[in-house]
Parts: C-alpha cells; sequence; structure tokens
C-alpha cells in the first residue's frame, strides 16, 4: 500500500488569520493534506460560531499531526496572555508556530 500524505490540522486564533492562510499554503505546497479554520467574511451568529467549533473539533479527529499558529505567544511556556494550555490528548501529536510579530 502506498505511503498516505501526513493529515494536519491548523489550529489558532482568528487574529492570525494571515499567518495561518501562509502555514496552509506552505504544507499543501509540500504534499500535506491541510484541514483549517472556516472563515467568514460576515459576522457570525452565535449558533453559528458553536457549530463551527464543533466541526473544527472533527477536523482535529481526522489529523495525525495539530499545528497551532500564534503569534508572539508560544503554547508550550506559562504566559499571561496565553492562559490557555493545548489539551492532554493533543501533546503528543501537536506543534507550535509562533511568529515573532513585527
Amino acid at each position: 500500500m502506498p505511503d498516505l500524505p501526513e493529515i494536519v490540522c491548523i489550529c489558532g486564533s482568528t487574529r492570525f488569520v494571515d499567518e495561518m492562510r501562509a502555514a496552509n499554503r506552505d504544507l499543501t505546497l509540500a504534499g500535506v493534506i491541510v484541514v483549517a479554520p472556516g472563515e467568514a467574511d460576515e459576522l457570525i451568529t452565535n449558533e453559528q460560531k458553536i457549530a463551527l467549533g464543533t466541526l473544527h473539533l472533527r477536523k482535529i479527529d481526522l489529523a495525525d499531526r495539530v499545528l497551532v499558529v500564534n503569534v508572539n505567544v508560544c503554547l508550550s511556556s506559562p504566559s499571561p496572555r496565553s492562559p490557555r494550555a493545548v489539551p492532554p490528548v493533543l501533546r503528543s501529536a501537536s506543534t507550535a508556530l509562533c511568529h515573532p510579530q513585527g
């Protein structure tokens, strides 16, 4: 059976949409199947936000690895700006891409 391409799910704040798009492009050109958060051009309702969050969790379930995209905040180090940690179930299968801003 031929090797299957890796599936990576991109996660991160929508504040970093440009960095997530760049990561998506780079991974895709490297032969990786990429799943990423959905994007909307207009404001969404709370119900839509909840539905998109649930859908994104299913995307994570599909992935071999999760790529967390952040700017100036690395999830691996404690920070008052990033009180949330990577869930234990993802720690062994996640990587963080931290872009310095500026």
